[in-house]
């Protein structure tokens, strides 16, 4: 037999393929069984053994694999977890097979709260009522029950602090608060017809074409 023909297989890669493919398939099979994204910290305590490194990089060869055999999901960091999602050029023909689930429906006020507590945070109800100039109690109540919204702490006090949520970024298709638009940048993309109106008054209007 011609030697130079012959593939020699390395017993310890062979391990660490086999290893890797299984790490990748553990993954899948969570991510597919979550209905929300599924932070690193959750993850692993699933797989106690490993590390968020090696964790990391199952997701990422994960992702890699997915995108190289063209398939009609991707793995998408969303809302400070990972979750497994539809491509946005397939929504077409899931929406004619399915009916959308109806996202979180937000009155003006409420969102005009939801985008200074998203851009000031963490704030008092002193603190929205004073940008809003209304008292904003009831609204941000209402946006805690719909999980928007979060107590964070005190502040100095009593004064009850509040933040977003991790639903909040997931209704808004964020992977963190980072993600959120600088208001230089929504000064950029929103031009108004006085040209004298704030880029923090046009945040109200940014989010709400976000959320549609």
């Amino acid at each position: 037999m011609d030697s130079e023909n012959v593939t020699t297989v390395n017993p310890m890669e062979e391990v660490y393929l086999t290893s890797v493919q299984k790490l990748k398939s553990i993954l899948e099979a969570i991510l597919f069984a979550a209905s929300e994204p599924i932070s690193l910290d959750q993850l692993q305590d699933a797989l106690p053994g490993l590390g968020k490194r090696a964790i990391r990089n199952g997701l990422a060869e994960l992702g890699n694999d997915y995108q190289e055999l063209g398939r009609s999901f991707h793995l998408t960091e969303i809302a400070n977890g990972y979750q497994i999602c539809t491509r946005p050029e397939y929504s077409e023909w899931i929406q004619k097979f399915y009916t959308r689930q109806v996202r979180v429906t937000l009155s003006p006020s409420a969102l005009e709260t939801l985008a200074i507590v998203a851009y000031k945070q963490p704030v008092t109800r002193a603190d929205v009522a004073a940008i809003r100039g209304v008292n904003s109690d009831s609204v941000l109540n209402s946006l805690l029950e719909k999980g928007l919204v979060r107590i964070t702490g005190r502040k100095e006090g009593r004064a009850l602090l509040f933040s977003t949520t991790d639903e909040f970024l997931q209704q808004f298709g964020l992977k963190d608060a980072s993600e959120l638009p600088s208001l230089d940048e929504i000064d950029e993309l929103l031009t108004t017809p006085n040209g004298n109106e704030s880029a923090e008054s046009l945040l109200p209007e940014m989010m709400e074409e976000v959320a549609e």
